[in-house]
């Protein structure tokens, strides 16, 4: 019998037992550490931990604020900007052939992170679904976060544009 080891799955698994909200806790945070890619006035926008394909992050207000109609209109327009340009990034990074971009509000509606509203991007892939999530219960990624990481904040870098001020003293 073949064994894929998927070190990451025990943080995962174990991941419900952290103290406080993931996305306030990120704030406090060293944007390495916390794998924060960009940060605005009111928003950032980070790697999934746990991602569904490589790529995959997520843009958040950073207010705690559970409903997008919480939002004040400069946080939504901050957020909704982040938005276009993890995008604008993700496409010029990985080339995906499609993209899910969304939120999931409340924990019926799928939110692992309930209480702190935020926005999924997701690159997709004719080819990014195989038997292993199915049979195998595991998710075969095909690149490591720290390179992941490098990939986007570069993009980032190339597209600038609007959005791309950064919040001082974040390192």
């Amino acid at each position: 019998m073949k064994r894929m080891w998927a070190e990451w799955r025990m943080s995962y698994m174990q991941s419900g037992q952290s103290k406080g909200c993931l996305f306030c806790n990120t704030i406090k945070m060293g944007d390495r550490d916390a794998f924060v890619l960009e940060r605005t006035e009111h928003s950032f926008m980070m790697l999934n931990a746990f991602p569904y394909n490589s790529g995959h992050v997520m843009v958040a207000p950073s207010r705690h604020v559970r409903y997008l109609h919480g939002l004040r209109e400069e946080e939504l327009l901050d957020l909704t900007r982040l938005v276009a340009k993890g995008e604008k990034a993700l496409r010029s990074a990985y080339k995906p052939q499609g993209l899910n971009i969304g939120m999931n509000l409340g924990k019926c509606a799928g939110a692992g992170v309930p209480g702190h509203l935020h926005v999924h991007i997701v690159p997709r892939w004719d080819a990014d679904t195989n038997f292993m999530p199915v049979i195998g219960e595991t998710k075969v990624m095909p690149e490591s976060l720290p390179s992941t990481m490098r990939r986007i904040k570069a993009a980032l870098r190339k597209i600038g544009g609007p959005g791309a001020r950064k919040k001082r003293g974040r390192k």
